[in-house]
């Protein structure tokens, strides 16, 4: 099993950046397709980001592409998420999460194993 722990998360304005980081609480992330996701306030939670196993496969949502990048440390026990240009509308508790799947990992039923998430909050 794994436990997904994130960091990096703050306040900055709009236009600005930060990096979340994800680390491994246990077994490291190498056999697992690795997410994000956000919650703002009142509302449901939703994809961010995936990366595959290996690294080499990526995936968006459309809200995002072009500002953030997801990534995974040499050693596959870190990921993270790179988020540039910031928004107000980015503004929501980040979430990483762990789990086993073939395909895009964008729905969180792929997914197992969930941090306690990070709040990043970006001003206007």
């Amino acid at each position: 099993q794994v436990q997904p722990v994130e960091s990096g998360g703050g306040l900055v304005q709009a236009g600005g950046s930060l990096r979340l980081s994800c680390a491994a609480s246990g077994r490291t992330f190498s056999s697992y397709t690795m997410g994000w996701f956000r919650q703002a306030p009142g509302k449901e939670r939703e994809f961010v980001a995936s990366i595959s196993w290996s690294g080499t496969s990526t995936y968006y949502v459309d809200s995002v592409k072009g500002r953030f990048t997801i990534s995974r440390g040499n050693a596959k026990n870190t990921v993270y998420l790179q988020m540039n240009s910031l928004k107000p509308e980015d503004t929501a508790v980040y979430y990483c999460a762990a789990g086993f799947t073939n395909g895009l990992g964008s729905r969180e039923y792929e997914y197992s194993y969930w941090g306690q998430g990070t709040q990043v909050t970006v001003s206007s």
